[in-house]
Protein backbone atom coordinates (compact mmCIF):
# COMPACT_ATOMS: atom_id res chain seq x y z
CA UNK A 1 0.00 0.00 0.00
CA UNK A 2 1.57 3.35 -1.08
CA UNK A 3 2.46 5.59 1.83
CA UNK A 4 2.28 2.80 4.40
CA UNK A 5 5.69 3.53 5.91
CA UNK A 6 4.91 7.23 6.05
CA UNK A 7 1.58 6.56 7.81
CA UNK A 8 3.36 4.36 10.36
CA UNK A 9 6.05 6.95 11.05
CA UNK A 10 3.51 9.78 11.37
CA UNK A 11 1.35 7.95 13.92
CA UNK A 12 0.92 10.20 17.01
CA UNK A 13 2.60 8.80 20.14
CA UNK A 14 -0.66 9.14 22.08
CA UNK A 15 -2.53 6.73 19.77
CA UNK A 16 -3.61 3.49 21.46
CA UNK A 17 -2.01 1.21 18.85
CA UNK A 18 -2.99 -1.88 20.81
CA UNK A 19 -6.63 -1.26 19.85
CA UNK A 20 -5.71 -1.45 16.16
CA UNK A 21 -3.82 -4.68 16.79
CA UNK A 22 -6.84 -6.22 18.53
CA UNK A 23 -9.17 -5.21 15.69
CA UNK A 24 -6.91 -6.85 13.12
CA UNK A 25 -6.45 -10.04 15.16
CA UNK A 26 -10.18 -10.34 15.82
CA UNK A 27 -11.14 -10.22 12.15
CA UNK A 28 -8.34 -12.60 11.13
CA UNK A 29 -9.60 -15.13 13.69
CA UNK A 30 -13.19 -14.72 12.50
CA UNK A 31 -12.11 -15.41 8.91
CA UNK A 32 -10.07 -18.48 9.85
CA UNK A 33 -12.86 -19.76 12.07
CA UNK A 34 -15.45 -19.55 9.29
CA UNK A 35 -13.12 -21.19 6.79
CA UNK A 36 -12.31 -24.03 9.19
CA UNK A 37 -15.80 -24.82 10.41
CA UNK A 38 -17.62 -25.17 7.06
CA UNK A 39 -17.47 -28.63 5.50
CA UNK A 40 -18.12 -28.50 1.76
CA UNK A 41 -19.72 -31.45 0.01
CA UNK A 42 -20.53 -32.11 -3.62
CA UNK A 43 -23.08 -34.35 -5.26
CA UNK A 44 -25.71 -34.69 -7.92
CA UNK A 45 -27.53 -31.64 -6.58
CA UNK A 46 -24.42 -29.47 -6.71
CA UNK A 47 -22.23 -27.98 -3.99
CA UNK A 48 -23.56 -28.18 -0.43
CA UNK A 49 -22.12 -28.17 3.06
CA UNK A 50 -22.59 -28.30 6.80
CA UNK A 51 -20.90 -27.16 10.01
CA UNK A 52 -18.11 -29.37 11.33
CA UNK A 53 -19.39 -28.63 14.84
CA UNK A 54 -22.42 -30.79 14.07
CA UNK A 55 -20.28 -33.93 13.88
CA UNK A 56 -17.18 -32.99 15.90
CA UNK A 57 -18.26 -32.29 19.50
CA UNK A 58 -14.61 -31.95 20.58
CA UNK A 59 -14.39 -28.83 18.44
CA UNK A 60 -17.03 -26.94 20.40
CA UNK A 61 -14.78 -25.91 23.32
CA UNK A 62 -12.29 -24.56 20.75
CA UNK A 63 -14.88 -21.94 19.80
CA UNK A 64 -14.02 -20.20 23.10
CA UNK A 65 -10.72 -19.22 21.45
CA UNK A 66 -12.18 -18.37 18.03
CA UNK A 67 -15.26 -16.41 19.14
CA UNK A 68 -13.72 -12.97 19.25
CA UNK A 69 -16.57 -10.76 18.07
CA UNK A 70 -16.85 -9.35 21.64
CA UNK A 71 -13.28 -8.08 21.24
CA UNK A 72 -14.21 -6.40 17.97
CA UNK A 73 -17.19 -4.60 19.53
CA UNK A 74 -15.04 -3.68 22.53
CA UNK A 75 -12.36 -2.01 20.43
CA UNK A 76 -15.12 -0.54 18.25
CA UNK A 77 -16.47 1.20 21.34
CA UNK A 78 -13.00 2.50 22.17
CA UNK A 79 -12.43 3.83 18.64
CA UNK A 80 -15.93 5.29 18.31
CA UNK A 81 -15.67 7.09 21.64
CA UNK A 82 -12.27 8.52 20.71
CA UNK A 83 -13.35 9.73 17.27
CA UNK A 84 -16.70 11.09 18.47
CA UNK A 85 -15.03 13.03 21.28
CA UNK A 86 -12.43 14.44 18.90
CA UNK A 87 -15.03 15.38 16.29
CA UNK A 88 -17.44 17.12 18.63
CA UNK A 89 -14.57 19.12 20.13
CA UNK A 90 -14.02 20.89 16.83
CA UNK A 91 -16.38 22.50 14.36
CA UNK A 92 -18.11 19.31 13.33
CA UNK A 93 -20.96 17.83 15.26
CA UNK A 94 -22.65 14.49 15.85
CA UNK A 95 -24.35 14.63 12.46
CA UNK A 96 -21.06 14.85 10.58
CA UNK A 97 -19.61 12.06 12.70
CA UNK A 98 -22.51 9.73 11.88
CA UNK A 99 -22.25 10.48 8.17
CA UNK A 100 -18.47 9.98 8.12
CA UNK A 101 -18.86 6.67 9.95
CA UNK A 102 -21.57 5.57 7.52
CA UNK A 103 -19.20 6.13 4.60
CA UNK A 104 -16.61 3.80 6.12
CA UNK A 105 -19.20 1.06 6.60
CA UNK A 106 -21.76 1.45 3.82
CA UNK A 107 -19.54 2.01 0.78
CA UNK A 108 -17.68 -1.36 1.00
CA UNK A 109 -20.96 -3.11 1.78
CA UNK A 110 -22.62 -1.56 -1.26
CA UNK A 111 -19.80 -2.90 -3.43
CA UNK A 112 -20.33 -6.41 -2.04
CA UNK A 113 -24.11 -6.42 -2.51
CA UNK A 114 -24.00 -4.97 -6.03
CA UNK A 115 -21.32 -7.50 -7.05
CA UNK A 116 -23.25 -10.43 -5.58
CA UNK A 117 -26.45 -9.29 -7.30
CA UNK A 118 -24.70 -8.94 -10.66
CA UNK A 119 -22.96 -12.32 -10.30
CA UNK A 120 -26.25 -13.99 -9.39
CA UNK A 121 -27.99 -12.51 -12.41
CA UNK A 122 -25.20 -13.56 -14.79
CA UNK A 123 -24.99 -17.13 -13.46
CA UNK A 124 -28.77 -17.57 -13.63
CA UNK A 125 -28.78 -16.35 -17.24
CA UNK A 126 -25.98 -18.85 -17.91
CA UNK A 127 -28.30 -21.66 -16.84
CA UNK A 128 -27.11 -22.37 -13.28
CA UNK A 129 -29.78 -23.79 -10.97
CA UNK A 130 -31.44 -20.83 -9.17
CA UNK A 131 -31.48 -22.77 -5.91
CA UNK A 132 -27.70 -23.22 -6.16
CA UNK A 133 -27.28 -19.53 -6.91
CA UNK A 134 -29.40 -18.60 -3.91
CA UNK A 135 -27.40 -20.88 -1.63
CA UNK A 136 -24.10 -19.45 -2.85
CA UNK A 137 -25.23 -15.83 -2.43
CA UNK A 138 -26.58 -16.60 1.04
CA UNK A 139 -23.25 -18.11 2.14
CA UNK A 140 -21.29 -15.21 0.67
CA UNK A 141 -23.52 -12.72 2.52
CA UNK A 142 -23.19 -14.39 5.95
CA UNK A 143 -20.83 -11.63 7.26
CA UNK A 144 -23.61 -9.06 6.81
CA UNK A 145 -25.30 -10.11 10.07
CA UNK A 146 -22.38 -8.49 11.90
CA UNK A 147 -22.59 -5.28 9.92
CA UNK A 148 -26.33 -5.08 10.51
CA UNK A 149 -25.84 -4.98 14.29
CA UNK A 150 -22.77 -2.78 14.10
CA UNK A 151 -24.58 -0.15 12.02
CA UNK A 152 -27.27 0.08 14.70
CA UNK A 153 -24.64 0.33 17.43
CA UNK A 154 -22.80 3.09 15.54
CA UNK A 155 -26.01 5.06 15.02
CA UNK A 156 -26.75 4.83 18.76
CA UNK A 157 -23.17 5.74 19.76
CA UNK A 158 -23.81 9.49 20.38
CA UNK A 159 -26.76 8.68 22.67
CA UNK A 160 -25.01 5.79 24.42
CA UNK A 161 -21.84 7.85 24.89
CA UNK A 162 -23.88 10.57 26.55
CA UNK A 163 -25.41 7.94 28.86
CA UNK A 164 -21.91 6.68 29.62
CA UNK A 165 -20.74 10.13 30.67
CA UNK A 166 -23.76 10.37 32.95
CA UNK A 167 -23.92 6.88 34.48
CA UNK A 168 -20.62 5.17 33.62
CA UNK A 169 -20.45 1.41 34.14
CA UNK A 170 -24.05 1.31 35.34
CA UNK A 171 -25.12 1.38 31.67
CA UNK A 172 -23.49 -1.92 30.60
CA UNK A 173 -24.63 -3.52 33.87
CA UNK A 174 -28.21 -2.56 33.06
CA UNK A 175 -27.82 -3.95 29.54
CA UNK A 176 -26.49 -7.23 30.96
CA UNK A 177 -29.59 -7.36 33.14
CA UNK A 178 -31.75 -7.01 30.02
CA UNK A 179 -29.83 -9.87 28.39
CA UNK A 180 -30.47 -12.00 31.48
CA UNK A 181 -34.18 -11.16 31.30
CA UNK A 182 -34.25 -12.26 27.66
CA UNK A 183 -32.53 -15.54 28.53
CA UNK A 184 -35.01 -16.20 31.33
CA UNK A 185 -37.90 -15.56 28.96
CA UNK A 186 -36.46 -18.10 26.54
CA UNK A 187 -35.39 -20.78 29.03
CA UNK A 188 -38.05 -20.55 31.73
CA UNK A 189 -41.11 -19.40 29.80
CA UNK A 190 -40.35 -20.69 26.30
CA UNK A 191 -40.75 -17.20 24.81
CA UNK A 192 -37.87 -16.92 22.31
CA UNK A 193 -39.32 -13.74 20.81
CA UNK A 194 -38.54 -11.93 24.06
CA UNK A 195 -34.88 -12.91 23.68
CA UNK A 196 -34.50 -11.13 20.33
CA UNK A 197 -33.60 -7.89 22.11
CA UNK A 198 -30.34 -9.58 23.13
CA UNK A 199 -29.03 -8.98 19.60
CA UNK A 200 -28.85 -5.31 20.51
CA UNK A 201 -28.50 -5.31 24.32
CA UNK A 202 -25.52 -7.70 24.42
CA UNK A 203 -23.46 -5.94 21.76
CA UNK A 204 -24.30 -2.52 23.17
CA UNK A 205 -23.05 -3.70 26.57
CA UNK A 206 -19.71 -4.80 25.10
CA UNK A 207 -19.49 -1.58 23.06
CA UNK A 208 -20.05 0.48 26.25
CA UNK A 209 -17.07 -1.24 27.85
CA UNK A 210 -14.97 0.25 25.07
CA UNK A 211 -16.15 3.71 26.16
CA UNK A 212 -15.09 2.96 29.74
CA UNK A 213 -11.69 1.75 28.61
CA UNK A 214 -11.16 4.79 26.38
CA UNK A 215 -11.81 7.45 29.03
CA UNK A 216 -10.27 5.60 31.98
CA UNK A 217 -13.52 4.75 33.76
CA UNK A 218 -12.27 1.17 33.54
CA UNK A 219 -8.71 1.21 34.93
CA UNK A 220 -6.10 -0.77 32.98
CA UNK A 221 -4.45 -2.43 35.96
CA UNK A 222 -3.68 -6.08 36.83
CA UNK A 223 -5.83 -5.88 39.97
CA UNK A 224 -8.78 -5.11 37.66
CA UNK A 225 -7.83 -7.34 34.72
CA UNK A 226 -7.15 -10.56 36.64
CA UNK A 227 -10.54 -10.69 38.46
CA UNK A 228 -12.31 -9.97 35.16
CA UNK A 229 -10.40 -12.76 33.44
CA UNK A 230 -10.85 -15.34 36.19
CA UNK A 231 -14.40 -14.35 37.12
CA UNK A 232 -15.63 -14.23 33.52
CA UNK A 233 -14.05 -17.58 32.68
CA UNK A 234 -15.44 -19.16 35.84
CA UNK A 235 -18.98 -17.95 35.18
CA UNK A 236 -18.77 -19.08 31.54
CA UNK A 237 -17.71 -22.57 32.62
CA UNK A 238 -20.46 -22.72 35.25
CA UNK A 239 -23.16 -21.64 32.80
CA UNK A 240 -22.11 -24.06 30.07
CA UNK A 241 -20.76 -27.17 31.77
CA UNK A 242 -23.44 -27.18 34.47
CA UNK A 243 -26.17 -26.11 32.01
CA UNK A 244 -28.36 -24.53 30.75
CA UNK A 245 -26.19 -23.05 27.97
CA UNK A 246 -24.32 -25.05 25.29
CA UNK A 247 -20.54 -25.23 25.40
CA UNK A 248 -20.09 -23.94 21.86
CA UNK A 249 -19.81 -20.16 21.55
CA UNK A 250 -20.74 -20.52 17.88
CA UNK A 251 -24.23 -21.69 17.00
CA UNK A 252 -24.49 -25.36 16.01
CA UNK A 253 -27.20 -25.95 13.37
CA UNK A 254 -30.03 -28.06 14.73
CA UNK A 255 -29.20 -27.38 18.39
CA UNK A 256 -32.15 -26.20 20.51
CA UNK A 257 -30.17 -23.28 21.95
CA UNK A 258 -27.18 -21.27 20.77
CA UNK A 259 -25.00 -18.67 22.47
CA UNK A 260 -24.60 -16.34 19.50
CA UNK A 261 -27.94 -15.88 17.75
CA UNK A 262 -29.07 -14.19 19.86
CA UNK A 263 -26.22 -13.61 22.35
CA UNK A 264 -26.63 -15.05 25.84
CA UNK A 265 -25.23 -14.50 29.31
CA UNK A 266 -22.71 -17.26 28.61
CA UNK A 267 -21.29 -15.27 25.70
CA UNK A 268 -21.15 -12.14 27.87
CA UNK A 269 -19.28 -14.13 30.52
CA UNK A 270 -16.75 -15.10 27.87
CA UNK A 271 -16.60 -11.45 26.79
CA UNK A 272 -15.76 -10.49 30.38
CA UNK A 273 -12.90 -12.99 30.44
CA UNK A 274 -11.67 -11.66 27.11
CA UNK A 275 -11.81 -8.12 28.49
CA UNK A 276 -9.63 -9.16 31.41
CA UNK A 277 -7.10 -10.80 29.09
CA UNK A 278 -7.09 -7.79 26.77
CA UNK A 279 -6.42 -5.38 29.64
CA UNK A 280 -3.75 -7.67 31.07
CA UNK A 281 -1.81 -7.74 27.79
CA UNK A 282 -2.30 -4.07 26.95
CA UNK A 283 1.13 -2.77 27.99
CA UNK A 284 2.98 -5.58 26.23
CA UNK A 285 0.87 -5.06 23.11
CA UNK A 286 1.57 -1.34 23.00
CA UNK A 287 5.30 -1.94 23.42
CA UNK A 288 5.25 -4.34 20.48
CA UNK A 289 3.33 -1.84 18.36
CA UNK A 290 6.04 0.78 18.92
CA UNK A 291 8.19 -1.25 16.53
CA UNK A 292 7.84 -0.03 12.96
CA UNK A 293 7.49 -3.35 11.11
CA UNK A 294 4.61 -4.90 13.11
CA UNK A 295 2.87 -1.52 13.28
CA UNK A 296 3.04 -1.20 9.49
CA UNK A 297 1.49 -4.65 9.16
CA UNK A 298 -1.35 -3.68 11.50
CA UNK A 299 -1.98 -0.46 9.56
CA UNK A 300 -2.10 -2.44 6.31
CA UNK A 301 -4.64 -4.92 7.65
CA UNK A 302 -6.81 -2.23 9.24
CA UNK A 303 -6.90 -0.20 6.03
CA UNK A 304 -8.92 -3.03 4.43
CA UNK A 305 -10.33 -4.70 7.54
CA UNK A 306 -13.98 -4.40 6.55
CA UNK A 307 -13.21 -5.61 3.02
CA UNK A 308 -11.54 -8.72 4.46
CA UNK A 309 -14.55 -9.42 6.66
CA UNK A 310 -17.14 -8.80 3.95
CA UNK A 311 -15.44 -10.80 1.19
CA UNK A 312 -13.95 -13.79 2.98
CA UNK A 313 -17.02 -15.97 2.48
CA UNK A 314 -17.23 -14.91 -1.18
CA UNK A 315 -13.70 -16.29 -1.54
CA UNK A 316 -14.93 -19.51 0.08
CA UNK A 317 -17.85 -19.78 -2.36
CA UNK A 318 -15.62 -19.16 -5.38
CA UNK A 319 -13.09 -21.80 -4.34
CA UNK A 320 -15.76 -24.34 -3.38
CA UNK A 321 -17.62 -23.89 -6.66
CA UNK A 322 -14.47 -24.17 -8.77
CA UNK A 323 -12.96 -27.09 -6.87
CA UNK A 324 -16.04 -29.22 -6.49
CA UNK A 325 -17.39 -28.48 -9.93
CA UNK A 326 -14.12 -29.73 -11.41
CA UNK A 327 -13.57 -32.55 -8.90
CA UNK A 328 -9.88 -31.64 -8.60
CA UNK A 329 -9.75 -31.16 -4.84
CA UNK A 330 -11.80 -33.79 -3.00
CA UNK A 331 -11.87 -32.90 0.67
CA UNK A 332 -12.42 -35.77 3.16
CA UNK A 333 -15.46 -35.43 5.40
CA UNK A 334 -15.47 -35.68 9.19
CA UNK A 335 -16.03 -37.49 11.46
CA UNK A 336 -14.86 -40.66 9.71
CA UNK A 337 -11.88 -38.99 8.06
CA UNK A 338 -11.21 -36.30 10.65
CA UNK A 339 -7.40 -36.49 10.55
CA UNK A 340 -7.35 -36.43 6.75
CA UNK A 341 -9.88 -33.61 6.71
CA UNK A 342 -7.77 -31.48 9.04
CA UNK A 343 -4.63 -32.20 6.98
CA UNK A 344 -6.33 -31.24 3.71
CA UNK A 345 -7.54 -28.02 5.29
CA UNK A 346 -4.01 -26.60 5.08
CA UNK A 347 -3.81 -26.37 1.26
CA UNK A 348 -7.50 -25.43 1.27
CA UNK A 349 -6.75 -22.44 3.51
CA UNK A 350 -3.78 -21.48 1.34
CA UNK A 351 -5.98 -21.35 -1.78
CA UNK A 352 -8.62 -19.34 0.10
CA UNK A 353 -5.99 -16.81 1.20
CA UNK A 354 -4.84 -16.32 -2.39
CA UNK A 355 -8.39 -15.78 -3.66
CA UNK A 356 -9.24 -13.44 -0.78
CA UNK A 357 -6.04 -11.52 -1.51
CA UNK A 358 -7.20 -10.96 -5.08
CA UNK A 359 -10.64 -9.79 -3.92
CA UNK A 360 -9.08 -7.40 -1.39
CA UNK A 361 -6.75 -6.03 -4.06
CA UNK A 362 -9.76 -5.31 -6.27
CA UNK A 363 -12.28 -4.05 -3.71
CA UNK A 364 -10.02 -2.83 -0.89
CA UNK A 365 -9.43 0.48 -2.67
CA UNK A 366 -13.06 1.41 -1.92
CA UNK A 367 -12.42 1.13 1.80
CA UNK A 368 -8.98 2.75 1.59
CA UNK A 369 -10.48 5.70 -0.25
CA UNK A 370 -12.78 6.22 2.71
CA UNK A 371 -9.84 6.03 5.11
CA UNK A 372 -7.81 8.63 3.19
CA UNK A 373 -10.55 11.09 2.33
CA UNK A 374 -12.75 10.58 5.37
CA UNK A 375 -15.70 12.37 3.80
CA UNK A 376 -16.99 14.16 0.72
CA UNK A 377 -15.08 17.41 0.15
CA UNK A 378 -17.52 19.12 -2.22
CA UNK A 379 -21.15 18.89 -3.32
CA UNK A 380 -21.98 17.09 -6.52
CA UNK A 381 -24.27 18.60 -9.14
CA UNK A 382 -26.97 16.10 -8.19
CA UNK A 383 -26.96 16.85 -4.46
CA UNK A 384 -30.41 18.16 -3.42
CA UNK A 385 -30.06 21.73 -2.17
CA UNK A 386 -32.69 21.16 0.52
CA UNK A 387 -30.46 18.63 2.28
CA UNK A 388 -28.18 21.49 3.25
CA UNK A 389 -30.74 22.48 5.87
CA UNK A 390 -29.77 21.04 9.28
CA UNK A 391 -33.14 19.46 10.10
CA UNK A 392 -33.59 17.86 6.69
CA UNK A 393 -30.00 16.62 6.78
CA UNK A 394 -30.56 15.08 10.20
CA UNK A 395 -33.74 13.41 8.95
CA UNK A 396 -31.94 12.12 5.86
CA UNK A 397 -29.21 10.65 8.07
CA UNK A 398 -31.71 8.84 10.27
CA UNK A 399 -33.77 7.55 7.35
CA UNK A 400 -30.62 6.51 5.48
CA UNK A 401 -29.32 4.50 8.44
CA UNK A 402 -32.75 2.93 8.96
CA UNK A 403 -33.07 1.94 5.30
CA UNK A 404 -29.60 0.37 5.30
CA UNK A 405 -30.33 -1.55 8.50
CA UNK A 406 -33.71 -2.81 7.28
CA UNK A 407 -32.18 -3.79 3.96
CA UNK A 408 -29.43 -5.77 5.66
CA UNK A 409 -32.01 -7.36 7.96
CA UNK A 410 -33.92 -8.56 4.91
CA UNK A 411 -30.75 -10.00 3.41
CA UNK A 412 -29.58 -11.64 6.66
CA UNK A 413 -33.00 -13.18 7.32
CA UNK A 414 -33.44 -14.53 3.79
CA UNK A 415 -31.86 -17.95 4.16
CA UNK A 416 -30.33 -20.26 1.53
CA UNK A 417 -33.07 -20.25 -1.12
CA UNK A 418 -33.95 -18.81 -4.50
CA UNK A 419 -34.75 -15.13 -3.92
CA UNK A 420 -35.17 -13.97 -7.48
CA UNK A 421 -32.91 -12.77 -10.28
CA UNK A 422 -30.37 -11.06 -8.00
CA UNK A 423 -29.95 -13.94 -5.54
CA UNK A 424 -31.06 -11.57 -2.76
CA UNK A 425 -34.51 -10.35 -1.73
CA UNK A 426 -35.13 -7.59 -4.25
CA UNK A 427 -36.94 -5.29 -1.82
CA UNK A 428 -34.16 -5.63 0.78
CA UNK A 429 -31.48 -4.92 -1.81
CA UNK A 430 -33.36 -1.88 -3.14
CA UNK A 431 -33.94 -0.59 0.40
CA UNK A 432 -30.26 -0.80 1.30
CA UNK A 433 -29.15 0.90 -1.92
CA UNK A 434 -31.71 3.68 -1.39
CA UNK A 435 -30.40 4.21 2.15
CA UNK A 436 -26.81 4.26 0.92
CA UNK A 437 -27.69 6.86 -1.72
CA UNK A 438 -29.48 9.01 0.86
CA UNK A 439 -26.50 8.93 3.22
CA UNK A 440 -24.19 9.83 0.34
CA UNK A 441 -26.39 12.81 -0.54
CA UNK A 442 -26.51 13.95 3.09
CA UNK A 443 -22.70 13.81 3.30
CA UNK A 444 -22.37 15.79 0.11
CA UNK A 445 -24.92 18.37 1.29
CA UNK A 446 -22.70 19.21 4.24
CA UNK A 447 -19.67 19.94 2.03
CA UNK A 448 -18.91 23.18 0.17
CA UNK A 449 -20.34 23.40 -3.33
CA UNK A 450 -17.81 22.72 -6.08
CA UNK A 451 -17.18 25.55 -8.52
Amino acid sequence: MPGLRELAERTPPRRERYVDLLRALAIVLVVLGHWMVVVVTGGADGVDGFSALEVLPWGRPITWLMQVMPVFFMVGGFANAASLTSRTRGRSGVQDWLLARSARLVRPTTALLVTLAAAALITRLAGVDPAQVGRAVWLASVPLWFLLVYLVVVFLTPLMHRLHRWAGLAVPLLLVGLVAAGDVARLAFDAPALQLGNYLFAWLAVHQIGFAWQDGTLPVRPEVAVPLLMGGAGVAVLLTVADPYPVSMVDVPGAPLGNLSPPTLALLALATAQLGLVLLLRDAGNRRMRQLRPWRAVIAVNSVILTVLLWHMSAFVLVAAAVYASGLFPLPRPPGDTAAWLLWKLPWLAVLLVVLGVLVAVFGRIERRGVRRGEVTSRSWWTPTALGRPRLRATATTVGYAACVLGLLGVADAGPADHGPFGLPTAALAGFLAGAALLRAARAAGAPRAD
